[in-house]
């Protein structure tokens, strides 16, 4: 049974670290928004922005990321109303794919 006790706590923490990773196509996006995006913003579950202007991406909340219009206006050129912001496009599949990581990389909302 010693022995087994260390296996058993090895799958755990393997199992819990493999949850948090991201898949092949969530890495993707990230690199895509790492080339995009990271000279404003933090684009990672724990960088900071470059801006303190620029929200961090792990920061963007529910409202937007399950918007059903968010992935069409990443199609369509997504901007803001910040000057400095260029408009960011995307492909279908490039779309899919950051939404796919923006909400992989959310922090839990913290209790008022």
């Amino acid at each position: 049974m010693n022995r087994i006790a260390p296996a058993l706590l090895a799958v755990g923490v393997l199992w819990s670290t493999a949850s948090q990773a991201l898949d092949l196509e969530q890495r993707r996006a990230e690199a895509l928004l790492q080339r995009m995006c990271a000279q404003c913003h933090a684009v990672g579950r724990t960088d900071k922005s470059r801006n303190e202007l620029a929200p961090p991406f792990r920061n963007l909340g529910e409202n937007k990321l399950y918007d059903p219009d968010f992935m069409q206006r990443l199609q369509d050129g997504y901007s803001s109303i910040h000057r400095s912001m260029p408009t960011a496009r995307f492909g279908r599949d490039d779309a899919e794919a950051v939404v796919s990581y923006l909400r992989a990389i959310q922090e839990p909302r913290k209790p008022k």
